[in-house]
């Protein structure tokens, strides 16, 4: 009988220690089918989660972030674009397609609409004709704004990833264009349409699109409710490939997963990927008040203060919130005070920084003085009692000078 209830004992830390490296160990190595990946937080670009990010690979359809952000800054959403023969012809086939018709008429939103919601590859085409005049011009383009937004190892040659060996990008790269491109609002609100409608035009009927993100598809079974975006892509050369961003618990992400295989015949390995990631992030990162308003960061003692108000608090001035590993201490801040601090201060002047660096990211914030200091005149007030004592001592002296002069003069004079 005793030794059953040790055996059980052992089998309920077994379990219990067996959950606890699931709920902790397991997080740091998550499996997944992509060759990179990245978690990034939109707000301050702090990496959450690294694979291979700057391994050179082929984005597929997710080149058509780009395309989108530059049309929209560059377009009017209400122009009318004519669809040209020399545009559509470019796709090759077996690329997905909205079969837009030469001649066809059609708004830069309605473009923008299918080519992201759809990945409508003529329609990537249709706009860099419209933009820049050619495919070349709209090329040079891309690779400008992919610098100007801070990319290093990337190349784009065609406006909707279409395979070439000299079309490329990473992990990071691609990641940073994605957060860019999610804080512009018409952006946004396209890429996160689970489905979408495109108005008649002069050659066809109203068409109802499905979007090709099926994180954002209520029915499916990657359905996931904090999704809201971005996009796909896929060709036999790239693999699976996903940008999506989600938003949870006031913390924004973009999730980049890119050369995931098919498993079996589905595409399912990118959103099973890019859900592992969604849960790890939420698992393991939240955002943690690490100091208050007004909280005491340290004690000082002025030398030239009164004794009252020597022990000066120093507070600091605002709130710091930061984006933290839930596993992880919160590592010792950095003080810097100003130089030659010395009385009279008053309550609330700055007097230096504090500054918390977590997970590669620096969070600073001003110290104040909490109370106002009063310069010690005790000194001063001595000194200026001993200087009036030396002035009437002189003075004295000086008097008792003249005297004894004017005395020896009056008695000289009375000699005669």
């Amino acid at each position: 009988m005793k030794n059953k209830k040790i055996l059980i004992f052992n089998l309920i830390i077994f379990i219990i220690l067996n959950f606890s490296f699931c709920v902790y160990g397991a997080n740091t190595n998550i499996n997944l089918y992509s060759e990179a990946a990245i978690i990034m937080d939109t707000e301050t670009e702090q990496i959450l989660y690294q694979k291979n990010i700057d391994k050179k690979m082929y984005p597929a359809s997710t080149t058509k972030i780009l395309t989108a952000i530059i049309a929209i800054e560059k377009c009017n959403l209400e122009d009318i674009v004519t669809a040209t023969n020399s545009a559509i012809s470019q796709v090759p086939s077996g690329y997905s397609s909205a079969y837009i018709s030469d001649g066809e008429e059609m708004t830069v939103k309605d473009l923008l609409t299918v080519f992201l919601v759809h990945s409508a590859n003529e329609a990537g085409y249709i706009l860099a004709e419209h933009c820049s005049g050619s495919v070349e011009a709209f090329s040079n383009l891309m690779n400008e704004k992919a610098q100007e937004i801070g990319c290093k190892n990337s190349h784009f040659l065609n406006p909707s990833g279409i395979h070439n060996d000299n079309h490329y990008t990473t992990a990071y790269d691609l990641c940073l264009i994605a957060n860019y491109c999610m804080k512009n609002n018409t952006f946004r609100n396209i890429v996160s349409m689970p489905k979408c409608t495109i108005d008649p035009t002069n050659k066809s009927l109203k068409r109802v699109y499905t979007n090709t993100n099926s994180l954002l598809n209520s029915n499916s079974q990657y359905y996931v409710e904090n999704c809201i975006g971005i996009k796909t892509g896929y060709t036999k050369e790239a693999g699976n490939c996903l940008v999506s961003c989600f938003n949870k618990n006031n913390i924004e992400i973009i999730c980049v997963v890119l050369g995931a295989g098919n498993i079996g015949n589905s595409d399912a390995s990118r959103f099973i990927d890019s859900k592992n990631l969604f849960n790890y992030t939420y698992s393991n990162f939240d955002k943690k008040k690490i100091v208050n308003k007004n909280d005491v960061i340290q004690n000082i003692e002025i030398p030239n203060a009164t004794k009252e108000t020597k022990n000066l608090n120093l507070i600091i001035e605002n709130d710091i919130t930061a984006l933290v590993n839930l596993n992880d201490d919160i590592p010792n801040p950095t003080i810097s005070l100003n130089d030659n601090i010395s009385a009279p201060i008053e309550a609330n002047t700055q007097l230096g920084t504090v500054t918390y660096h977590i997970n590669g990211i620096e969070y600073k914030q001003n110290i104040l003085a909490e109370t106002t200091v009063k310069k010690d005149f005790t000194f001063l007030k001595i000194s200026l009692i001993f200087v009036v004592f030396v002035v009437i001592f002189i003075l004295i002296i000086f008097i008792n000078i003249k005297r004894k002069k004017k005395k020896r003069k009056l008695k000289y004079s009375s000699n005669y």
